[in-house]
């Protein structure tokens, strides 16, 4: 129980921080329904049926408009590490009888749970996209983004751990992040891409988590399905996507401190 508090205790501030910042809960969400709303207008009328087993591009698009909701999340959730570096808070936590994992653990715990609750939201939108969900598939799809929301949770740590000003996290962000999301299938289908660019979603791994999520929303052997990686092999790599990211980023606080100047 005392391992728990620690957990128990950075898990809710995370959660009453966030509620609190109006700022961060609109542009978490507002944003990704905006592009979703903006993308799905002016791109529909040269998304095909024949681009993704006859849907249409509003609802194509829609399990990627969720997942941007978890990435998001995750990302002004993390940046609070920055924060609370120069405010000395951080130091204050490392300082205490409370292990690096804890630290972690905590930090990842909150940042889901505020995840989820943003993609609980962004579920209750699925018929508006044409896709009517049962208490299964919505179960299903709440387990995968979970893990979604884990792993880009620890890439986040990971980053801002070592970043010194919020500026250079938006720069990580806008460099790395949002291709990340870009190449995982969510804009566009991978059949029929250019070898190069097909070999980019292969290794991205949020490819698969998408692949996964998609998964859950489709009842199985859809049309709408073809073209992903098999289910074996998405929830595969999303569970060692989640586990790694989360490793990385408590190895990389047990090996960098947190001062001022890290």
């Amino acid at each position: 129980m005392n391992r728990l508090l620690p957990v128990y205790t950075l898990a809710l501030r995370e959660v009453v921080r966030f509620v609190r910042q109006k700022n961060r809960v609109f542009g978490a969400l507002a944003q990704p329904v905006l592009f979703w709303i903006i993308f799905g207008a002016g791109l529909s009328a040269s998304f095909t049926p024949g681009d993704s087993a006859g849907q249409g591009y509003n609802e194509y698009f829609y399990p990627g408009t969720v997942v941007l909701v978890i990435l998001f999340t995750s990302i002004f959730a993390t940046i609070s590490i920055i924060e609370d570096r120069n405010e000395g808070f951080l130091q204050g936590v490392l300082v205490a009888p409370v292990s690096i994992g804890s630290v972690v653990a905590g930090k990842v715990a909150g940042t889901t749970i505020l995840a989820l609750m943003q993609g609980g939201i962004m579920l209750a939108l699925a018929p508006i996209a044409g896709l009517p969900l049962d208490l299964a598939q919505v179960a299903a799809a709440m387990l995968v983004l979970t893990f979604i929301a884990v792993a880009l949770t620890g890439v986040g740590i990971s980053i801002a751990w070592n970043m010194s000003s919020t500026q250079g996290f938006h720069a990580i962000m806008t460099a790395f992040l949002m291709p990340m999301w870009f190449l995982s299938g969510a804009f566009f289908p991978a059949n029929g891409l250019p070898s190069w660019l097909a070999a980019a979603l292969a290794i991205n791994p949020l490819t698969y988590g998408l692949a996964a999520f998609r998964y859950a929303l489709y009842e199985p052997g859809s049309p709408a399905l073809a073209h992903l990686p098999s289910l074996p092999v998405s929830a595969a790599a999303l569970g060692l996507f989640a586990l790694g990211s989360v490793a990385m980023a408590t190895a990389l606080a047990r090996r960098r401190p947190a001062g001022p100047d890290s």
